[in-house]
């Protein structure tokens, strides 16, 4: 059983949480919006057997501090550093999905010395217009109405209609929802404004790192031809797609998902 710890950083409290053998390789989980570092439950067991894994709450998230709007991805890549400096962590695997597979793609642009080998899952690299406008709206209505009608719409985006449609998965699904809804309102709009401008296809080039693109065959956040351009831009890397998923691909689609991932890194 591990324990929850934290580490100040650039003005935040960043939560984390380290298991798995000592002397392993390093592997750190970056979460997605509106959620925490339990996202990962489902491929722990497997992650632990190889790895040393670092999971933490992204700032505004889970336990960690939210400061308030606006977000930065040299802000929250920062946080990542800082959060390995204070392990004495010099290279790192770095596995993120969503905005955690976003911050992945910062980490490995900004700090390439740091990062051994990349996966960015579910996630985009350029903010088009009608992806900047609906950060702005979801803002704007967060302010107006809470986080509920969002939550709910959000929801559904997350997963395919046939998995929401089992009674089986509605626990999870109220979890991730209760989730959603624990988000700080400043962690929120932090991440959304952050996500608002979002702008690093252009500079994918510059990963040095092995790297392996993941994303739900379902996935309208990051749809595959999106994900296929990044790829085309990291020399080197793949894409696998998860079959019968959407865009949180590793908790649909756990067993397929862990599969991608241990395979890439042991390999």
């Amino acid at each position: 059983m591990t324990s929850l710890l934290k580490v100040a950083a650039n003005g935040a409290e960043i939560s984390y949480e380290v298991s798995g053998p000592e002397g392993a390789p390093w592997l750190t989980l970056s979460n997605s919006l509106a959620t925490d570092r339990t996202m990962w439950d489902p491929q722990m067991n497997a992650l632990e057997q190889t790895h040393r894994v670092l999971r933490y709450d992204t700032r505004g998230h889970g336990q960690s501090s939210a400061e308030a709007s606006p977000y930065t991805f040299d802000l929250v890549c920062e946080d990542v550093i800082a959060l390995l400096d204070h392990l004495s962590v010099e290279k790192t695997d770095f596995l993120g999905l969503s905005f955690g597979g976003m911050t992945a793609l910062a980490m490995g642009i900004k700090y390439p010395n740091r990062i051994n080998k990349l996966i960015c899952c579910d996630a985009r690299a350029f903010a088009p217009p009608p992806y900047t406008n609906m950060w702005v709206t979801n803002i704007a209505r967060m302010h107006e109405q809470g986080l509920a009608p969002i939550a709910e719409e959000t929801i559904g985006r997350w997963f395919t209609e046939g998995f929401r449609a089992k009674s089986e998965n509605a626990q999870l699904l109220a979890t991730m929802t209760e989730n959603f809804l624990k988000t700080s309102h400043n962690g929120y709009e932090g991440v959304a404004s952050c996500l608002s401008t979002l702008d690093l296809l252009k500079d994918l080039p510059k990963i040095r790192a092995k790297t392996r693109f993941i994303v739900g065959s379902s996935d309208p956040a990051a749809p595959i031809d999106a994900m296929q351009e990044m790829s085309d831009k990291v020399a080197g890397s793949d894409l696998v797609v998860i079959e019968n998923a959407a865009h949180i691909s590793n908790m649909e689609q756990p067993e397929a998902f862990t599969a991608a991932v241990c395979e890439f890194l042991v390999s």
